[in-house]
């Protein structure tokens, strides 16, 4: 992380909107807003599948339209290579299973609730992604 591009007012606004998004969806469907659980049953179950295909398509609209109707420049660098892209998402599924959620489930939804195995999980998390980004950065 480079202090510079610290902005704390942004990340607690986005915060903000992020657990207001949760309670919403929670209000209205009376389920968490898991990601991969939401994908998960999108892909496979035949229960709730235009609401969580409607999620999924907000999540890639959402950024698309605030980028385009703020004029920002937000620079994203991603891999272009395929087979890398294909075997991170591979990687991140299998993940998701073994750790019964992702980081939107267990880390915004889970902890929330103050669930044991949401708190761990979520510091197993964090911990990774620290260790990943000393080690590539």
């Amino acid at each position: 992380m480079n202090i510079v591009n610290f902005t704390p007012q942004s990340a607690f606004f986005g915060g903000i909107i992020i657990g207001l998004a949760v309670i919403i969806f929670f209000i209205g469907n009376g389920r968490l807003a898991g990601v991969s659980g939401i994908v998960n049953d999108t892909l496979v179950s035949k229960q709730n599948r235009t609401d969580n295909f409607l999620f999924i398509v907000g999540l890639v609209l959402g950024p698309i339209f605030y980028a385009f109707f703020t004029k920002i420049n937000i620079p994203f660098l991603i891999t272009s290579s395929l087979p890398i892209i294909i075997s991170a998402g591979f990687l991140v599924g299998i993940g998701t299973k073994i750790g019964r959620g992702c980081t939107s489930g267990h880390g915004i939804c889970g902890i929330s609730l103050l669930s044991p195995r949401s708190i761990i999980a979520t510091i197993i998390f964090m911990i990774t992604a620290i260790i990943t980004v000393k080690l590539i950065g």
